[in-house]
């Protein structure tokens, strides 16, 4: 078991939880920029899993609001794949602006609404099982196959404490499973409490954002749907 002790308090500020603000990431330590008070966590949960056989390795740690914006505006406009629940690439084309925003919103968070940005949340693999030549995809083919002994093992850990979880557990009609999504509890819901749709609303509306109309006409649904967990 990790030892966590206490989490102090961050003072987590709207501009950290939106991503515009980096100054709580530790760039350096690990793989992967992640909170500085998640580095130590993260640490002992990596040595616990070489312990039971697995490399764990973090694949994507903290993202800014302008690299999440940046993926968001690439897949609406057809430069980066949109997929389906299954996996399976969809013809933008053929969808309404209303349909696209909820087909991405399914895979990519809404740029200011991620928990990337609170670099309490990360996605991980296991190195050692990644085939050679082979690049990670990070989907629950993936989690099934080659990595489904680290996330097999990586249940029943998670079961037994509390600082860790996976917070896309479940389908519940808003973003998809995500078995590689672990999030620093204690920290998160800090960042959590700082999101308000009001502060969320008006950041959509500065930002160069493509889908912004489709967005705001049903803005409380997509903050209840996709960004409150």
């Amino acid at each position: 078991m990790v030892k966590m002790g206490a989490t102090p308090v961050t003072f987590a500020t709207f501009e950290q939880a939106c991503g515009r603000d980096n100054s709580h990431v530790d760039f350096d330590t690990l793989e992967c920029p992640v909170h500085r008070m998640a580095v130590e966590p993260i640490a002992g949960l990596k040595r616990l899993a070489a312990q039971n056989g697995f490399d764990l390795r973090i694949a994507s740690g903290y993202r800014s609001f302008d690299r999440q914006l940046s993926i968001w505006n690439q897949k609406a406009l057809g430069k980066r794949p949109v997929v389906d629940v299954n996996g399976h690439q969809l013809d933008i084309n053929t969808l309404s602006p209303d349909q696209l925003m909820h087909c991405i919103l399914r895979w990519s968070a809404l740029p200011g609404g991620s928990r990337h940005h609170w670099g309490t949340d990360f996605d991980i693999y296991d190195a050692a099982a990644l085939p050679d030549g082979e690049r990670l995809q990070l989907t629950v083919a993936e989690c099934e196959g080659v990595f489904a002994p680290l996330y097999e093992w990586l249940t029943e850990y998670l079961a037994a404490q509390d600082y860790f979880i996976r917070p896309y557990n479940l389908d519940t009609g808003g973003v998809s499973p995500e078995p590689w999504h672990l999030s620093c509890a204690p920290l998160a819901t800090q960042y959590a409490e700082r999101l308000t749709p009001e502060l969320l609303f008006g950041l959509v509306e500065s930002a160069d954002l493509m889908l912004s109309e489709a967005l705001k006409a049903c803005f409380n649904d997509v903050f209840e749907r996709y960004v409150v967990l």
